[in-house]
């Protein structure tokens, strides 16, 4: 589901609460400072430098099967991909379906495997497979709404949002295919958490995206997911963008904000010199260990907001760049190692065009970095982001993350034309190698350089 204005419609006052509470943020030449502790979240080891994979299985092959799938997993292994997120794999209703096909969240079954998808056998072996490849699996939950054919709602109606004559309603007005459900009612949490560790022991997944978390209590995830976690330490993805989800049950939220300011300085909205105070802010928000998902598109934005293409034009790669370099966990959808520029059917099926993957190489340079330095590790276990400034901030964004002798400087064209510009300062200079030139280079202090529109360098030590 697409929650991207219901967030961002929270009243103003709420978030200046937030901001004032969450302490005061220190920006300096030495960068972002993170003011707020982190409150009981540990992380899984395999997650602190992983890189995040997006499959829309209904259209990743003409079978739209696990079975199809998984014969990509030595591709995606080789790109350099770690954990695979698998949009929803339940059973889709059919009662007020859109399409032909429906929303794969409109759960008819949390128990059960779609079978367009394939059999729960099938899933088993996907995983198994991406285990032995040392990859990890997590799976798309949709926890605040069913499917209007889902049993739930003749067996238990009462756990079910109700409007004023007694009918239940979906949990959004346009939300028609879908039927809200009412977290007040005890037994509804409880069958809940239960359905959620029921795949981890059956399929031995390593987590969960979750659908619209925000949409529900924070004392259900709270309660949820250490009981999760004492069968399995899993990772956790709400599909939300404050705080307190990391207090207790998760390791990533979304980073909306930043994605929707790279759209903006895309289409030149606003300037490359906006990502400094945004970026203060998240920093004053947020638990110092919290995980922040970076990405330039994912299964909503493409269906309902244009491709990568459509909003970044020619600085798609190079907001990429950034999403791999700044903290955080980078995202890569389904098609994006393929130039893929077309929005997908979200109702239908609608095959992505592969062709030659023109962008693996790119995305496994990257993949390849973010492993190897651990200065682009997320959390505390990555260095701190310290911008470096220019005499043309409004349209280069310069940056040095930098972790036990380890260093990564990033330079980056946010404009459409090409920039002349002096960097400040001497604390990125040094030898480094050149990421995308194959080449070692000497930076002096005050360098002074010349960038084509939309050019990005990466240098590294």
């Amino acid at each position: 589901m697409n929650l991207t204005n219901v967030i961002h419609d929270l009243p103003k006052i709420v978030a200046f609460i937030i901001i004032i509470a969450s302490g005061i943020v220190i920006w300096s030449c030495t960068g972002f400072r993170k003011e707020k502790a982190t409150k009981g979240i540990i992380h899984p080891e395999w997650a602190k430098n992983a890189v995040l994979y997006e499959v829309n299985i209904r259209q990743y092959t003409p079978e739209g099967t696990f079975k199809a799938f998984a014969l990509q997993l030595p591709r995606l292994k080789a790109m350099g991909v770690d954990i695979l997120w698998l949009m929803p794999i339940n059973p889709i209703g059919i009662k007020n379906r859109k399409g032909s096909l429906g929303s794969y969240y409109a759960v008819k079954d949390y128990l059960a495997v779609n079978q367009e998808f394939g059999t729960k056998d099938d899933l088993k072996s996907l995983v198994k497979k991406a285990h032995e490849l040392g990859m990890h699996v997590i799976i798309d939950w949709v926890a605040n709404h069913t499917a209007w054919d889902n049993n739930l709602i003749t067996e238990h109606p009462d756990w079910y949002k109700h409007d004023s004559s007694g009918k239940i309603i979906p949990p959004v007005p346009d939300w028609t295919d879908v039927a809200g459900l009412n977290y007040d009612k005890k037994e509804l949490r409880e069958y809940m958490t239960n359905a959620l560790i029921y795949w981890v022991k059956e399929a031995d997944i390593d987590g969960f995206r979750c659908d619209v978390a925000g949409m529900l209590p924070i004392g259900f995830w709270n309660g949820a997911v250490p009981r999760i976690k004492s069968v399995k330490q899993v990772f956790m993805l709400a599909e939300w963008e404050t705080p307190e989800m990391h207090d207790t049950a998760f390791d990533m939220t979304y980073s909306w904000d930043v994605y929707h300011l790279m759209n903006e300085i895309a289409q030149g909205k606003k300037t490359a010199d906006l990502l400094d105070s945004l970026l203060s802010t998240e920093s004053s928000k947020f638990p110092v260990d919290a995980y922040r998902m970076r990405f330039t598109t994912n299964h909503d934005e493409n269906s309902w907001n244009g491709t990568e293409y459509t909003r970044l034009g020619d600085g798609a790669k190079t907001f990429a760049v950034l999403c791999f370099t700044m903290p955080g966990m980078p995202l890569i959808y389904s098609g994006q190692e393929s130039a893929f520029n077309r929005s997908l059917k979200f109702f239908d099926k609608d095959i992505i065009e592969w062709g030659n993957f023109p962008l693996a190489g790119f995305y496994t340079q990257l993949d390849k970095l973010k492993k190897e330095n651990i200065a682009l590790s997320a959390g505390s276990s990555g260095g701190k982001m310290t911008k470096i400034s220019t005499d043309n901030d409004k349209n280069i964004y310069a940056f040095l993350r930098e972790k036990d002798n380890n260093k990564v400087f990033v330079i980056l064209n946010l404009s459409p034309r090409e920039q002349n510009v002096i960097l400040n300062g001497d604390n990125y200079a040094g030898d480094y190698n050149s990421l995308f030139e194959a080449k070692n280079i000497h930076l002096n202090g005050s360098l002074s350089v010349s960038m084509k529109p939309w050019e990005y360098r990466v240098y590294y030590k």
